[in-house]
């Protein structure tokens, strides 16, 4: 489970959004002189808050600090999903028009709409998951008040 501490900012029946800090592990990484991230970083763009909506059956309060989580599955799984199927359409259609005996301009419009093809598909099959509770992130404990005071 690949977990995150974060502070409750709303909350609704069986859910609750959590405002989760995102962290920059450019101080500790040796290519950060020529890296576009590190850049980024030190022009204070890493230190932006996220949001995200976790499934909560404890009785939690606006304010309250908490440790939310997600599958390590479902992140290598959605990863897949949505870098390596757009560049499987492109190639396949690619391929296909290539094989077709299309000429290059035919072939480049085919991979692009390949890849196109393959984005609606991921944004679609991410509309029909979206609901499902056990591809969401869950909270999985409150922090006391002294614990939580690091974050």
């Amino acid at each position: 489970m690949i977990e995150e501490q974060g502070r409750i900012v709303a909350v609704e029946p069986g859910a609750v959004w959590v405002e989760t800090l995102r962290k920059s592990t450019c101080s500790s990484c040796s290519v950060k002189a020529g890296c576009g991230q590190s850049l980024l970083d030190q022009l204070g763009a890493s230190g932006r808050r996220g949001f995200v909506r976790a499934l909560s059956n404890l009785q939690l309060d606006v304010g309250d600090r908490v440790i939310i989580g997600v599958r390590e599955d479902l992140l290598v799984r959605g990863s897949l999903l949505v870098y390596l199927l757009p560049l499987l359409g492109l190639f396949a259609a690619a391929v296909s028009a290539e094989q077709v005996g299309l000429s290059e301009p035919w072939v480049i419009l085919s991979a692009l709409f390949g890849f196109l093809l393959a984005c609606c598909a991921v944004r679609w099959r991410s509309r029909i998951t979206a609901g499902d509770p056990a591809l969401q992130p869950v909270v999985l404990r409150a922090l006391l008040a002294s614990a939580a005071a690091a974050f």
